[in-house]
């Protein structure tokens, strides 16, 4: 008997081996084919270059609405097509932002209005400046003190987290609440510290929200600004004056689209994607250009290497992810109305940099399934999966029980360029950009070989 169930383990631990090196190799392929042969990098030069930034509602979008459809055209898609959507259309207009010191001059600060912000009709608003360094500091002014002023929210981006996204998390409830806060209490306008892991003095704009009627304007001013407005704020008053043209202006027929390669033994879908929108300033290369160009990558290598998928794969490039998340509720909602079973979904949405690991936002059992491939994905430097959260487009495949994850590139200089002018091309780099598309591959190889 235990001659029989050693033989047994023996020829147990062949199989598993053989398996495993099977998958290993298969890696290989998928690796060497998209580092040599991938064109993620020359798409992303043709989207950030020929159409530029694509804010959800406005005429470049629409432009890149119809370079997605062809290049997933291009990669092999056995169908693509158009979702509908209803945008909202935010338009940022002229603005600008002056500071007057205790000499009488104004000076002309750099700045970007929040994105969703209204601004203020094209007229000066003025008022003087109060500064507060946390939200708990901001709950002690009574309405007395913050009635007629301009709020100024200085919380520094944090320094401490090792993972900036925690640091970005930290800081975002100032960009999204800032104004709301300020006119509850009869303040003019808001003023916010950028949420930058640099120190420039680079503004970055990103979604604010209104929590009442009442309306008033935010805007972000960069690290080096506003350390600057701290200080002259300790010996002087400081009045501030903006005059900004910004706001929303209704919504309109928008689409996210979508391309797939049919499964050979069943319509179940993975899906993989990122969002085709962008904020107006720079080129959205990082955000998410990257993403998009990924996830065509990993259609393009699966005809490429003739892998004959079990499973749809079906890459979705979402509508209005920036400003509002319209695309991704509704391709979650067709989901739901239409019963369309998935699989798995992942989002890239984190910038173009060297993968390091993938997030899962799943169940314990799935999650560990996926832990348990770890070494295969080892030799090509991707090593974290303990994170358990998923692109903001799969929220709405998630609370269908749906598992999703999302890509997890190296983060450390994303935060210095997200939202700005400086998400252009050049700063990313053809080698990080394919990796991360190959590590998308190969996940989504063996979630389709496996589930």
């Amino acid at each position: 008997m235990k001659k029989i169930l050693g033989t047994t383990l023996t020829l147990l631990g062949l199989a598993v081996f053989g398996q495993a090196k099977e998958d290993s190799i298969q890696f290989a392929k998928i690796s060497t084919e998209i580092l040599n042969k991938g064109k993620a990098y020359n798409e992303l030069r043709e989207l950030t270059k020929n159409i530029g930034h694509r804010l959800s509602g406005s005429a470049s979008y629409e432009k890149a609405v119809t370079w997605a459809e062809q290049k997933l055209r291009d990669a092999g898609a056995d169908k693509v097509w158009l979702q509908e959507v209803m945008v909202p259309v935010w338009v940022r207009g002229k603005e600008s932002l002056h500071i007057k010191t205790s000499n009488g001059k104004w000076k002309s600060l750099k700045m970007l209005s929040l994105g969703n912000s209204e601004g203020t009709g094209g007229k000066d608003v003025s008022g003087e400046i109060i500064m507060v360094r946390s939200m708990e500091e901001y709950d002690k002014l009574s309405p007395q003190q913050v009635k007629d002023k301009i709020v100024f929210f200085n919380y520094p981006f944090s320094q401490t987290y090792i993972e900036t996204f925690r640091g970005y998390g930290d800081a975002a409830k100032y960009r999204s609440t800032a104004a709301s806060l300020t006119a509850k209490k009869g303040g003019k306008f808001a003023i916010i510290r950028s949420l930058s892991s640099a120190f420039d003095d680079v503004p970055h704009t990103g979604s604010m929200r209104y929590q009442d009627d009442k309306k008033i304007p935010a805007v972000a001013v960069g690290s080096t600004t506003a350390d600057e407005l701290a200080e002259l704020l300790k010996s002087q008053k400081i009045t501030a004056k903006l005059n900004s043209n910004c706001g929303m202006k209704g919504e309109k027929l928008s689409h996210s689209v979508i391309g797939e390669i049919t499964g050979k033994k069943d319509k179940s879908v993975i899906v993989v994607g990122g969002h085709l929108d962008s904020w107006d300033v720079g080129e959205g290369a990082y955000d998410d250009g990257s993403g998009i160009v990924q996830s065509i990558e990993v259609l393009r290598t699966f005809k490429n290497l003739g892998i004959q998928n079990n499973h749809t794969i079906r890459v979705v490039c979402f509508a209005n992810e920036e400003n509002g998340v319209k695309g991704g509720v509704m391709y979650g909602k067709t989901v739901k109305e239409n019963n369309e079973k998935h699989l798995f979904a992942i989002e890239t949405d984190a910038g173009g940099f060297t993968p390091r690991g993938i997030s899962l936002d799943m169940d314990n059992e799935k999650r560990k399934q996926i832990q348990s491939w770890a070494d295969l994905f080892l030799p090509y430097g991707v090593y974290d999966f303990k994170n358990t959260y998923s692109g903001t487009d799969l929220y709405p495949l998630h609370d269908l029980g749906i598992p999703t994850a999302e890509l997890v590139p190296d983060s450390q200089r994303y935060f210095d360029i997200h939202h700005t002018e400086e998400d252009t091309f050049e700063k990313v780099n053809r080698r990080e950009l394919l990796l991360g598309a190959s590590t998308l591959t190969q996940i989504i190889y063996m979630i389709d070989k496996n589930w």
